[in-house]
């Protein structure tokens, strides 16, 4: 074969590639669809531009492209960002899927008369695995919970080996009558082998990355597909399960900090963008549109009752944790994609009876319930109460492990149609001093905010905020959705016989923390409206009008008052640091 024009096949086929990912998103239809269509068109039983029909070539290609999609999601996820739900995650993919794939398998033994029970019970699994791919792809661009989001996120790494080795599984039941027992020790050796190498690979890799420097930066990135393959080929030669390895070791080298951390980020990123478009359209040139018409009965009914009954009941059963609304999204968010298909090869290249009829069904399962689920997750979010004011999964612009260690974060607010902010300037934001907008990202352009920037549907708000202010910062966002936009209006002073007031005496343990004291000599603290560095305390507005300085001292007054004692204080300032802070009371007491 002539080496330009198979260049040029490549590039054409990912061009096209893109181009059907980049209509997708202007129909609103999720990338992965129009990608597989675009691999049927041009197949065999289509304009027979490439005549493909090899399905050990295309299982070989698409695990491949699957390790590097699975070592790309542990890379992006981080184990901070999913250790709180990790438990959740671990249910959904070994239970959840279970009981996904034993209620599908049900139902395809009662519409497929040809079927064994074992044969249905490998249909079941290969629809009962969410892909990676679809998931993470969905979850950057939603506004979901964050809980919501890093279980599905955590769970789609987790859930791909479990499936394989249920597919695995019943393949070894029907060729080699293999007991129960058999079946339970392949898993449970296949998982710890997969965990064991995974773990010990990642940390070798993270070991590696901050001690040895390299000549180049781009050699980084080749470190890490290196570390990638050593995980998926350790784990499957020494009979481990190769996707749970490259996951972990993905997901152990992307949590820790290292000088190329974000380079080698945005690396995998396109590498497994790169796999995913060449396993789509690989997958669709396998398929043969015209078989498919025969199975629209029987394929609608399983992606109906994979999507709408088994994966939400088992999500409802075991998910806990979390609220039935939540419970019910996470079922109706385990999204189908590429590895439905990719493990549905597997009946066919082994030689099972009925392979060709099990992977044309979870082709056309795929289909369906992707364009079904992909396009509804947002709005059923919303009709379930469940999404939030931030993304589920913001695009980072700068190294948030870097920002964390120095007692910040960043959050982003989408600007979405009826929002309070849209419309306004920055400056009636009513951003606390311990928040600052870094930069508005607007269509393909970031904007430098000033007071005067007026917020439009469709911006992203990069703001950077001290850890302490977070959650405060959170109700902040609820109002630039719903309103009112600002600060709180702050109460009038009460009148009081005597102008007097000043309770001055050291801060006791019992008072609660300096830093963030929610209540004052038995008044409610309604704002902070300044904290202080040097050292734990803060100046803050009681409800009753008055104003309150936490720290060594406790101080508590009208504004007047508590402004001649900051004086007294800043007078005999013994550091920088503590002149700093009283100038800084005395300041804010003055407006």
């Amino acid at each position: 074969m002539d080496v330009g024009f198979v260049s040029l096949a490549v590039g054409a086929l990912l061009a096209a590639g893109i181009g059907a990912s980049l209509l997708a998103g202007r129909l609103r239809l999720p990338g992965l669809v129009l990608v597989l269509v675009l691999g049927m068109v041009i197949g065999s039983d289509g304009l027979t531009l490439i005549d493909f029909h090899d399905y050990e070539v295309a299982q070989a290609a698409a695990v491949m492209a699957l390790a590097l999609i699975l070592y790309e999601g542990g890379l992006s996820s981080g184990w901070e960002e999913i250790k709180p739900n990790i438990g959740q995650s671990i249910a959904l993919a070994t239970l959840g899927t279970l009981l996904t794939a034993g209620i599908t398998a049900i139902a395809a033994l009662w519409l497929f008369d040809e079927l064994t029970g074992w044969e249905a019970l490998m249909l079941g699994s290969t629809v009962a695995a969410t892909d990676a791919a679809a998931v993470f792809a969905v979850l950057r661009g939603s506004t979901l919970r964050r809980s919501i989001a890093r279980t599905l996120e955590g769970e789609s790494g987790v859930n791909d080996p479990v499936a394989i080795l249920l597919v695995i599984g019943c393949i070894e039941i029907i060729k080699h009558d293999a007991g129960a027992l058999d079946v339970l020790w392949l898993a449970f050796s296949e998982l710890t082998i997969g965990a064991a190498v995974g773990l010990a690979v990642g940390t070798l890799g993270v070991i590696v990355l901050r001690r040895v420097t390299l000549p180049s930066a781009g050699l980084y990135p080749v470190a890490s597909v290196a570390f990638a393959g050593i995980a998926y080929g350790g784990a499957t030669t020494a009979h481990g399960s190769g996707f749970l390895a490259v996951f972990l070791a993905g997901l152990v080298i992307g949590s820790g900090s290292s000088p190329a951390r974000r380079t080698i980020i945005t690396f995998h990123e396109g590498l497994a963008w790169v796999a995913q478009l060449a396993l789509f359209l690989l997958l669709g040139l396998l398929v043969n549109p015209r078989e498919l018409i025969e199975f629209i009965p029987e394929g609608t009914a399983i992606a109906i009752v994979t999507a709408v009954i088994a994966r939400p009941l088992a999500a409802l059963l075991v998910a806990y944790g979390f609220t039935a609304p939540e419970r019910l999204l996470l079922g109706w968010a385990g999204l189908r994609g590429a590895t439905p298909i990719v493990f549905a090869t597997f009946p066919v290249t082994e030689g099972i009876e009925h392979g060709e009829t099990i992977f044309q069904v979870a082709f056309f399962v795929v289909l369906l319930s992707t364009i079904l689920q992909g396009l509804t997750i947002e709005p059923v979010a919303r009709w379930l109460g469940v999404t939030s004011d931030e993304a589920a999964i913001p695009a980072p612009l700068v190294e948030p492990v870097i920002l964390n260690r120095l007692g910040a974060e960043t959050m982003q607010f989408p600007v979405r149609h009826g929002d309070a902010i849209e419309g306004r300037p920055v400056r009636e934001l009513g951003l606390p001093r311990e928040a600052l907008l870094n930069v508005i990202v607007r269509g393909d352009r970031a904007i430098p905010p000033r007071g005067s920037t007026v917020i439009t549907e469709g911006d992203q708000l990069h703001v950077l905020v001290r850890q302490e202010v977070a959650v405060d910062f959170r109700d902040l966002m609820r109002r630039w959705r719903t309103g009112p936009v600002g600060p709180p209006e702050r109460p009038k002073r009460q009148p009081r016989s005597r102008p007097s007031v000043t309770t001055v005496r050291p801060w006791e343990s019992r008072d609660g923390d300096p830093q963030r004291p929610k209540m004052i000599a038995g008044q409610p603290v309604i704002e902070q409206l300044r904290t202080r560095r040097d050292e734990p305390g803060a100046l803050v507005m009681l409800e009753d009008g008055r104003f309150g300085v936490a720290g060594p001292l406790l101080a508590i007054g009208p504004s007047g008052e508590l402004q001649a004692f900051a004086r007294r204080r800043l007078t005999g300032a013994k550091t920088p640091a503590e002149k700093a802070w009283w100038q800084e009371v005395v300041g804010a007491l003055a407006r």
